[in-house]
């Protein structure tokens, strides 16, 4: 039954004649009234005003404009820090992807047969899934001082999270029979993971990663305004000076970058799947 099919209900009453007779009602004008009471609530909430939005949206365009045409000159202090972001992003992704691998074979229960550490690691899983990239950085930067290593293990973080999410739930759907029978042969766990699942999430797995490692390019921008290094420091300081043509010098290296990466990142996709 489809998720429309779902908004009707049937009741069958039998008559005393013998004849049958179909009532169809449906929920829909119930979920519309739950829908429009959820909205208003949230515009009386956040203090949404459609009228302030069209006013304003007008200087969006107005800061739009003043960035362009960028400052072209701007470029040979544009990409060492956007070298930097790129750096930071890849090893992030690439060691949260590596410990997300044995963390999300011991989250998986159909591997790791064991509730107790099913629970455990899952719920570490949530936590650090819950720490916005931004607040991580932040964190890092009390830690370990200002700098892109606070940067890359706020990335770190949230790949491993992300990346052990996605892959244990994949986990759990492979076809079990080849490692069983494996076990049933005497072949020890380890091995029979490696020889029969372990080919079946490997492109999953390098796919998640490679997506993770795109997203990361772009969150690292942004983390400079926190002090974590990266093309967001000059992103943040020249904002502030009002530079919006150095302002559009940035986002365009960091627009061409985005592109570039993402274009690889699906070839390999591609040969992946």
């Amino acid at each position: 039954m489809g998720w429309y099919d779902k908004l009707f209900e049937a009741e069958s009453y039998q008559l005393a004649n013998g004849k049958v007779v179909s009532q169809k009602f449906t929920r829909l004008p119930l979920i519309i009234v739950l829908l429009l009471i959820g909205i208003s609530i949230s515009v009386w909430v956040t203090g949404f005003s459609l009228v302030t939005l069209v006013t304003n949206f007008v200087g969006f365009w107005q800061i739009l404009a003043s960035m362009w045409p960028p400052n072209l000159a701007y470029f040979s202090q544009v990409w060492p820090p956007l070298l930097v972001t790129i750096q930071m992003s890849f090893f992030g992704s690439f060691f949260g992807a590596a410990l997300a691998l044995p963390i999300a074979i011991l989250a998986a229960h159909n591997v790791m047969n064991h509730r107790l550490v099913n629970l455990v690691v899952r719920f570490i899983l949530t936590v650090v899934r819950t720490i916005p990239t931004l607040v991580a950085a932040l964190i890092a930067t009390y830690i370990f001082g200002l700098g892109t290593f606070a940067g890359t293990v706020a990335i770190f973080l949230f790949s491993f999270s992300f990346v052990g999410k996605q892959l244990f739930e994949y986990i759990e759907t492979v076809n079990m029979g080849a490692y069983e029978a494996l076990i049933a042969t005497g072949a020890s766990a380890p091995r029979a993971f490696v020889t029969t699942i372990l080919p079946q999430i490997l492109p999953t797995y390098l796919s998640t990663s490679l997506f993770a490692f795109e997203g990361n390019v772009r969150y690292a921008a942004i983390l400079g305004y926190v002090g974590a290094g990266g093309i967001g420091m000059i992103l943040n300081e020249k904002i502030g000076w009002r530079e919006f043509q150095s302002v559009g010098m940035i986002l365009l290296a960091i627009f061409v970058a985005v592109i570039v990466i993402e274009m690889v990142s699906q070839q390999l996709r591609r040969y992946l799947s």
